[in-house]
Formats: C-alpha cells, sequence, structure tokens
C-alpha cells in the first residue's frame, strides 16, 4: 500500500474523480445506474485509495495534444484534480476581444450614422459629437482591453463558458427528456 494511498482525500479530490466520472458516462464507459452509484462512492470516500478505486478500470484522460482522436475543448485534468494540459486557448482571446468591442463599434455606427444623417440633411458639417460618445467610451474600453489581457482574462471567460456547457451537456445526459 503506497503511502498516499492511507492519506485522506480532500473536497478537490472528491470533485476531480466525480468530473471524471462524468467524463466516462458522457464517453459512454459508465451507464447511469453505475455512474450513480459510483458518484455516492466518491463522494463518501475517506482515502485517496477509495477514490482510486472508482477509476481503476477507467482509461486515463490524455491531453488533446497526445490524443490521435479529436481534441477535447476542455482542459485535462487527472482523477485527483491535477492540470494535465493547458488551457483551451484557440481564438480564446479574439473572441474576448470581439466581445468586449463590437458593442462599442456598433454604437459608433450609429452615432456618426445619424450625424451624417443630420449634416446632410441640414446641408451643413455640424460639429462632430459623435466624439463626445467614442472618446470616453474607448478611453475605458482601451485600459478594460490592457488590464484583462494583462491578467489574462480571455481565458477566464473561456473556461466558464466551458464549464456552463459541460453543466448543460452533464443535465442532458442524466435527464435527457428534459431539453434545455
Amino acid at each position: 500500500m503506497d503511502g498516499r494511498d492511507g492519506m485522506r482525500a480532500a473536497d478537490a479530490d472528491r470533485a476531480a474523480v466525480a468530473d471524471r466520472l462524468r467524463v466516462a458516462l458522457e464517453e459512454g464507459r459508465l451507464d447511469l445506474h453505475e455512474y450513480d452509484e459510483r458518484l455516492q462512492r466518491a463522494y463518501a470516500a475517506r482515502t485517496y485509495a477509495d477514490l482510486a478505486d472508482l477509476l481503476t478500470d477507467l482509461p486515463p484522460v490524455t491531453p488533446a495534444q497526445r490524443s490521435g482522436l479529436a481534441p477535447a475543448a476542455v482542459p485535462t485534468v487527472s482523477p485527483l484534480g491535477d492540470q494535465l494540459g493547458p488551457a483551451p486557448t484557440g481564438g480564446v482571446t479574439a473572441r474576448w476581444l470581439a466581445e468586449v468591442w463590437f458593442p462599442y463599434l456598433r454604437v459608433i455606427a450609429i452615432v456618426v450614422t445619424v450625424w451624417v444623417v443630420t449634416s446632410l440633411l441640414s446641408q451643413d458639417l455640424l460639429y462632430f459629437w459623435p466624439a463626445w460618445v467614442a472618446g470616453p467610451w474607448g478611453a475605458v474600453l482601451v485600459v478594460r482591453t490592457v488590464t484583462g489581457l494583462a491578467g489574462g482574462e480571455p481565458q477566464r471567460q473561456a473556461i466558464k463558458r466551458q464549464r456552463r456547457r459541460e453543466r448543460k451537456q452533464a443535465k442532458r445526459a442524466i435527464n435527457p427528456d428534459n431539453p434545455q
């Protein structure tokens, strides 16, 4: 018996095993009854050995970079919560920047269009008042963009989105009669 096997497991360890069991359910390796039974045992587990017993007949999770199959869209986690692969990065920053800047660009396009139409209708070049909308809002967005990129906000948002997707998929897998 390994020294670690006798150590007490933490809630985070139980949650990691529960996540691995959910993945096994989604992959079709466990049926719903066996998943439920193992999940109950996971949350009742006291030691690492108790948790390891729940995963012995399941293959380990392969990081997307080393997998010959279609890449997973989530960061890969070992049964006991160790990060094996990086968080998703493909297009994450571009998507975050689009979410931050597109509302601004749409509104600025609208106010500039209103300014152009009113200038044409008055047959005079009117004072460029859209600058009062574009300037302050743009300055705030520049600061938000710089601090967000420096603080890793795009990756955090991508992980949140992925977790939401996973929860929806888990709900659908547990209750396929109630699509949401």
